[in-house]
């Protein structure tokens, strides 16, 4: 089907909670002031302690009533990638997924663009949309916007950092039936881990330079976004070498252990650095000659580069 022959339609937006009853108001209230008005909202609480699942129910009854799903599987507390592969599975008929944070506030046009970007992809085709955001502090006031991307997104280069922020990130049906039908390594995060597949898939990478949250950054993040080169490699350098090759590795034993799931010539490369993971420091510098595993700045990619010569 060429690319002009469709565009998404049903969105199924997917929200995973955990205390959030301080900020989900006003995310709820920007789901409702999306352009695209077509969506269905998932959501799966994992393990509030607050009023986190008492405002989701009064929502699901009030402005919401008929378009939202809560999806109780797995039962307790399983982490936010498990509880948001838990709703890829359930959302599985609609045209395009959109990961949710329940913290953020997400502008008019954030699914309209989404599904612009998306509708120039033929639907047999693996597909991610992401874009950049506003940073903000917890009362919503301006600190900056993220980083705007200097080296174009792919694989292996995926493997080094992730470029795909949650709270932006809208997966085509294609592509959103791949993550689901994968098993995440424990250590991931789901953004991460879909930015991996669909870009060893083959699959079509899809950045907005146009902000479409409000992100908000404070001390409860599960990531957050560094918002100049130098402070995300400081925070790289805080972190140390020990977390990061922790990922790096299980991503790379996930991808081999499903490289049914991937292209001819993004096994060959997850071989060869699977490889040079278990040889010593001349073969992975012979890696690091071979492949583009670089990160977004030089200064992140020396930094890239060390830990991998010696982690």
């Amino acid at each position: 089907m060429g690319a002009a022959d469709h565009r998404p339609g049903r969105i199924a937006i997917v929200l995973s909670t955990f205390n959030g009853e301080r900020f989900l108001p006003r995310q709820l209230d920007s789901l409702l002031q999306q352009t695209h008005g077509d969506w269905r909202l998932y959501w799966r609480d994992d393990g509030s302690s607050d009023a986190t699942v008492e405002l989701l129910e009064a929502f699901s009854r009030g402005p919401a009533a008929g378009r939202c799903v809560r999806v109780h599987a797995p039962a307790g507390r399983v982490g936010a990638t498990q509880s948001f592969m838990a709703l890829l599975a359930a959302a599985g008929e609609e045209d395009a997924v959109a990961f949710a944070d329940q913290d953020d506030v997400w502008l008019p046009e954030k699914l309209a663009r989404g599904c612009t970007a998306l509708s120039a992809v033929a639907r047999e085709t693996p597909a991610l949309y992401c874009a950049r955001q506003v940073l903000v502090d917890e009362e919503l006031h301006r600190l900056g916007v993220s980083f705007r991307l200097a080296r174009p997104p792919g694989f292996p280069m995926a493997l080094t950092q992730n470029i795909a922020t949650g709270c932006t990130v809208m997966l085509n049906r294609q592509s959103a039936s791949l993550v689901a039908a994968s098993r995440a390594p424990p250590a991931t995060v789901h953004d991460w881990w879909s930015y991996l597949l669909v870009s060893a898939a083959g699959g079509r990478l899809l950045v907005d330079d146009e902000p479409v949250v409000l992100y908000r950054q404070h001390s409860c993040n599960l990531v957050g976004a560094p918002h100049s080169a130098p402070r995300r490699a400081m925070a790289a350098l805080r972190r140390g070498p020990g977390l990061f090759m922790t990922v790096f590795r299980q991503h790379v034993a996930a991808l081999w252990a499903q490289r049914h799931l991937l292209s001819r010539d993004a096994a060959a490369e997850v071989a060869a650095i699977r490889a040079a993971l278990e040889g010593g420091m001349l073969q992975r510098a012979r890696v690091l000659r071979r492949y583009a595993l670089e990160r977004q700045t030089g200064l992140e990619t020396l930094l890239f580069r060390w830990w991998f010569l010696i982690g």
